[in-house]
């Protein structure tokens, strides 16, 4: 691994190998801020390596693509699961936006609480509230099972472990603009961060 040290616009997101006043992306002024990046060598990286041994991933038609019946976890939330396509698939990445204070947090426990009650282990990750917060808001929602956990975390390295030790059937990270890498030199919510 090996580091870099680039300067990215906190407004749009604009690199830059050098400081700059103004932001030529977004033309705001001091918002660029100075950002060490580790470089680590990724699986497409190493794929594409033909030089040393490696393999080259090579496109396939389409209908040799094997498509199987994808098992759907139910939410709980008949509306939900309609735009979810019917459920949340294993794998997959569901990102919840909206104004501050519009429910996302309280819908995110409220499918959480449906999920845990139909036997799945649930991990709930809070990075802007404390467990007791946590629990008083659940406790007005209704009964719980124990197979939902609660982590207040911020730091994706520990919340890494935690998965992988705790092998939970779905997570559910509260928000994203919380979570902090320690190897990117910005501030949690930053462009750089949300974006590793």
């Amino acid at each position: 691994m090996k580091t870099k040290t680039t300067y990215i616009c906190s407004e749009c997101g604009y690199k830059s190998p050098k400081w700059l006043g103004k932001c030529p992306g977004c033309n705001s002024w001091n918002t660029i801020q100075e950002t060490v990046i580790t470089e680590k060598k990724t699986s497409a990286t190493r794929a594409m390596s033909i030089s040393n041994g490696g393999s080259v991933r090579m496109p396939k038609k389409i209908g040799d693509v094997k498509v199987g019946y994808e098992t759907r976890y139910k939410t709980g939330l008949q509306e939900l699961d309609r735009v979810l396509g019917g459920g949340i698939v294993q794998g997959e990445l569901i990102l919840v936006g909206g104004d501050p204070g519009i429910g996302k947090s309280t819908l995110l426990l409220q499918v959480c609480r449906n999920m845990s009650n139909n036997g799945k282990k649930i991990l709930y990750i809070s990075g802007e509230e404390s467990l007791k917060q946590i629990k008083l808001r659940a406790n007005r929602m209704g009964q719980f099972s124990d197979n939902l956990s609660l982590l207040s975390e911020t730091s994706l390295d520990i919340i890494e472990s935690v998965i992988l030790e705790t092998k939970p059937d779905a997570v559910v990270i509260d928000s994203i603009q919380t979570m902090l890498r320690e190897d990117i030199g910005s501030a949690p919510g930053s462009v750089s961060q949300v974006r590793e």
